[in-house]
């Protein structure tokens, strides 16, 4: 099974860019994406949001539709964790059998408003199980919390891990978890999950970035790529495209 997962930037790198990007990779089974919009926030224009101003000429604000659109061969499931327009998307190819998906929430609650800047929003992950010739195998989406602080650890991160470690133990078959964690490396909160027993793609592989040149901070770490045990790696990489501040990562299992 082909995994991409990527932190899409809304679009701001440039719409025909992603696009294109997802034409080319068009035959991955599983895409797990991150800040996808379905419908602008017109009441938000301008506010700040993760450290920037909302400027909903510069964002796919349809995204949810034009790029599962481009992806016809696949099965868009949307899960928002801001109202209801903004959050993760999973699509999976029609010719796979999901018995199962949807989202639980790790930080906040469903329909929280928060205070300030928007992006202090609540946090979800977004989960499909689905059917494979070595038995079920479960998908993990994520966008971790952003606090406005940088990526170290915090006791919301804390609180964060302990639930989806607390919502992993729920599943039976193995799995993978993918995307924007907000978080670095050698944190205590990426720690508690390699602790509970999880493959850290990124430390195995020497990732020394999941970045693109979009993003000129110093920190260069957010995404990651976590399995559970009976889960056979094939390949893991970064991809070297530029579609976004955060660079997809491209994942082969069994």
């Amino acid at each position: 099974m082909k995994v991409i997962t990527l932190n899409t930037w809304g679009g701001r790198a440039g719409k025909d860019k992603l696009l294109k990007f997802f034409a080319v990779h068009k035959d991955t089974d599983v895409f797990c994406l991150q800040e996808i919009w379905s419908a602008p926030y017109e009441h938000l224009e301008g506010y700040a949001a993760g450290g920037m101003s909302i400027d909903h000429s510069n964002i796919m604000v349809h995204g949810l539709q034009e790029i599962s659109g481009l992806l016809d061969s696949h099965t868009a499931y949307f899960k928002p964790h801001h109202l209801d327009n903004y959050g993760l998307l999973m699509l999976v190819k029609r010719d796979l059998g999901v018995i199962s998906e949807g989202d639980v929430f790790v930080y906040k609650e469903r329909g929280h408003i928060p205070e300030g800047d928007v992006g202090f929003h609540a946090r979800n992950v977004q989960f499909a199980t689905i059917v494979t010739k070595n038995g079920n195998r479960t998908i993990l989406n994520f966008h971790g919390l952003w606090n406005g602080g940088g990526k170290g650890d915090s006791e919301d991160r804390f609180v964060q891990s302990d639930r989806i470690i607390q919502f992993m133990k729920t599943l039976s078959n193995p799995y993978v978890m993918c995307g924007d964690f907000n978080l670095l490396p050698n944190t205590q909160s990426i720690k508690k999950l390699e602790d509970f027993g999880l493959r850290n793609l990124i430390k195995e592989h020497s990732i020394a970035s999941t970045r693109t040149s979009f993003y000129t901070k110093p920190e260069k770490f957010a995404d990651y790529a976590l399995v559970s045990n009976k889960i056979t790696v094939k390949d893991f990489k970064v991809l070297p495209d530029e579609v976004s501040d955060h660079s997809p990562l491209y994942l082969e299992f069994e």
